[in-house]
């Protein structure tokens, strides 16, 4: 039986050489997209992967969409959390490290023969550091280089239509917890948690109220909610992208 002409997977850490080569060189793999996210606490229910998975995904699903012209580069997961650091377990970096490592992944990219590249991250950290630089970075770069979070494809109307506590993305709240529940399941954990019995170590008293209120507003959460919102991102991501490679 003959070889398809396009069987290989989205991910890149699932292709071997001569799958990437050969798309590069019969001019069917034209772009690749970053998935960046953060390893960081997601209040007492949520893996500590969830902004990484959550970009993962909506890459997956787009390079699906878009297949055979996207290939998915291994994620960036370890993301600018500082602002995390109170909750034990937390990595981070610093901006000036995660934004050079990001321009690697792009610029590697570059030298296999993509010209255009989109990172879509996940982890709010993540976006002011890199926006503060993007201009920068694609001079460096010298290809069609952007940066995107997927829920920017939300607007206010969406957000309010789905999100019963008005809150997008929120951290670990309604929103996150949706996504889960639509996407991985199995990672939502909420078997043995007592909010009230945790020995948090939460310094600012602003942010110990809000991680409270992102705890009763998870509970909130549904499978439909999270769907409805996988597939708008999803969509616009995949039109951005699109509207890249056309250019």
């Amino acid at each position: 039986m003959s070889r398809l002409p396009y069987d290989r997977p989205v991910q890149l850490w699932k292709m071997t050489r001569r799958q990437f080569r050969e798309g590069i060189y019969d001019g069917s793999l034209k772009a690749a997209i970053i998935p960046t996210g953060s390893t960081e606490q997601h209040n007492e229910h949520l893996e500590m992967s969830h902004d990484t998975d959550s970009a993962v995904y909506v890459a997956e699903r787009v390079a699906a969409q878009l297949y055979p012209g996207v290939v998915v580069t291994t994620p960036i997961s370890i993301g600018i959390s500082e602002h995390w650091m109170d909750h034990k377990g937390t990595l981070t970096t610093r901006p000036e490290i995660f934004t050079e490592l990001l321009y690697d992944v792009a610029d590697s990219m570059k030298r296999g023969g993509i010209t255009h590249v989109l990172a879509v991250n996940g982890h709010a950290g993540n976006a002011a550091p890199v926006r503060n630089r993007l201009d920068e970075l694609r001079a460096r770069l010298g290809i069609d280089f952007d940066f995107c979070c997927y829920w920017d494809a939300y607007t206010r109307e969406v957000i309010e239509k789905y999100m019963e506590s008005g809150n997008c993305p929120g951290h670990a709240s309604e929103f996150e917890t949706s996504f889960a529940f639509a996407a991985f399941p199995g990672h939502v954990h909420w078997e043995g948690v007592d909010y009230d019995a945790a020995k948090l170590t939460i310094s600012l008293p602003d942010r110990a109220t809000q991680d409270r209120n992102f705890h009763h507003e998870a509970k909130l959460a549904h499978t439909v909610k999270g769907q409805a919102m996988i597939d708008i991102a999803v969509s616009w991501v995949a039109e951005k992208l699109n509207t890249m490679m056309e250019t």
